[in-house]
């Protein structure tokens, strides 16, 4: 792609222009994000909502665009935060990356396989750079148990256990029609035990082979609210 970041008159480099697309709950953590960053800022964010993306760029005083298509028309778009629904993650991001902006997709990458096969290949036909949200890669604890593996001081891994005994309520489920859905939300493991999964597969390498039971419990969900997995290591 052509490199989007600009410099000015005196040589100093233009900030790296954020869009955000989605402007539901975790678009507020990206944009606060975003105005953390010396060298980035939020220039404009878009939702199917028109009230949502006014509100979030009021409070970011930002420009809240009708569209994707118009934020994307956007010269001062160099990067775009995918925050819609996580079975729309693909369908969005596909269309940023088309246009040649950078991508930094919530996690999960999507719901399914297909959807998310499909939009790393389309990062890596544009040429951009797409980074998937996994934040507790950050964290103290599986910084210092990565440091230890990577220096060889556990020796050779034996067994990896991780346990995400997150509670939602059903309110929470009700709060946006997306949630709870197979096509939208993908259920728990995917939407809340990503994070831990993660940190597994971080800390153990690539899986051979899962066998699993996963059940709803507890809510008026299409998903399932409980699961436990068994997972061979290759």
């Amino acid at each position: 792609m052509t490199e989007r970041i600009g410099v000015s008159g005196n040589g100093a480099r233009r900030p790296r222009g954020f869009g955000i697309v989605g402007a539901g709950v975790v678009s507020a953590v990206h944009a606060d994000a975003i105005a953390s960053l010396p060298h980035a800022t939020l220039v404009a964010v878009t939702d199917v909502e028109p009230g949502h993306a006014k509100s979030l760029a009021a409070r970011h005083d930002c420009a809240a665009e009708p569209d994707l298509d118009a934020l994307l028309a956007r010269d001062d778009v160099d990067v775009v935060s995918v925050c819609v629904p996580s079975g729309l993650h693909a369908e969005a991001g596909i269309r940023a990356a088309a246009a040649g902006r950078h991508l930094v997709v919530e996690k999960p990458v999507d719901v399914s396989l297909d959807a998310a096969d499909r939009l790393i290949s389309a990062a890596h036909a544009a040429g951009v750079v797409m980074t998937v949200i996994s934040q507790h890669r950050f964290d103290k604890g599986p910084i210092e148990l990565r440091r230890l593996l990577d220096d060889g001081q556990l020796g050779r891994l034996v067994l990896g256990e991780a346990s995400t005994k997150w509670y939602r309520t059903q309110s929470y489920y009700d709060s946006a029609a997306w949630r709870g859905t197979w096509a939208f939300d993908g259920g728990s493991l995917m939407n809340q035990g990503i994070h831990y999964l993660d940190l597994l597969l971080w800390s153990m390498g690539p899986v051979a082979e899962v066998a699993a039971l996963f059940s709803t419990q507890t809510h008026q969900i299409e998903v399932e609210d409980a699961a436990l997995a068994v997972l061979r290591f290759s």
